[in-house]
């Protein structure tokens, strides 16, 4: 019993210092972004890297996962004739849920971890210490742009998504499944609504701010040569995850009750 206490205290105590952690550096990126030196060379190229570089993931994402979804949705709308529905469940389904999700689950992978591998290598042979001696400011130089950069490009590559699984389910459905183009066209506009599209852009902006966060904390906070590096790209990607999904949650119940849907 005893041993069961300090398990969970132990438990509650990492989670609560890792929480603090990640709060003393988000207000350091804040104090760094309006009184530091924000460097736009280098925002320009984490934005290559990071929403360019990520394009093709994303694409391939919502595409498939709006064309099976459709396929899905098809087969089961079919059996009570309720076929040209489908457009407004995907287009619904895409914007508020799979698109950014997904996406962020994608980049969160991709980007994270390549964040979290990269400022990891240069805390464990000393270049961040480096730049201190130097006198540049490690958020400055490494965290600010990043920051920028994701927070730019996940709403974009959210909307990426849902665009590309938006024209792989109308292909398949009306294509493949021959339902009339026009029912299909018409549902989706007439149930698509600007609030639809503007959370999925919201949740790309917030996940994008627990993915770089995450991600450069877990560089910052590496040791022990290539296994804590290892160990950190690891947990980027892990714990950003699950923290998007659970964020997921909480943001879908506040932006549905504020929004027309959720309040009629």
């Amino acid at each position: 019993m005893v041993r069961l206490i300090e398990m969970t205290g132990s438990l509650v105590t990492r989670f609560l210092r890792y929480q603090g952690e990640i709060a003393q550096l988000m207000l350091e990126t804040l104090k760094a972004f309006f009184l530091g030196k924000v460097r736009w060379q280098l925002v320009g190229q984490q934005i290559v890297a990071i929403g360019f570089g990520s394009q093709l993931v994303v694409i391939v994402t919502g595409a498939f996962t709006g064309a099976v979804f459709a396929a899905q949705s098809y087969f089961k709308f079919s059996e009570f004739g309720m076929e040209s529905a489908v457009g407004a469940v995907v287009s619904i389904s895409m914007c508020r849920e799979l698109g950014p999700v997904l996406t962020g689950l994608m980049v969160a992978g991709r980007v994270g971890a390549s964040m979290a591998a990269e400022i990891g290598t240069m805390k464990v042979t000393e270049q961040i210490d480096a730049l201190r001696a130097m006198g540049v400011h490690p958020i400055d130089y490494l965290v600010i742009p990043r920051t920028i950069a994701i927070m730019v490009s996940m709403p974009l590559l959210v909307a990426e998504a849902i665009g590309f699984g938006m024209v792989a389910s109308h292909i398949i459905v009306v294509y493949g499944f021959k339902v009339p183009g026009a029912w299909y066209l018409n549902h989706v506009i007439e149930h698509t609504a600007l609030i639809d599209i503007s959370i999925g852009m919201i949740k790309g902006f917030v996940f994008s701010i627990v993915i770089v966060m995450i991600a450069c904390h877990e560089g910052l906070t590496a040791n022990n040569g290539a296994v804590g590096v290892g160990k950190g790209t690891t947990a980027a990607v892990v714990v950003s995850s699950l923290v998007l999904l659970i964020f997921n949650f909480f943001l879908s119940l506040i932006l549905n009750y504020m929004s027309p849907l959720g309040s009629s």
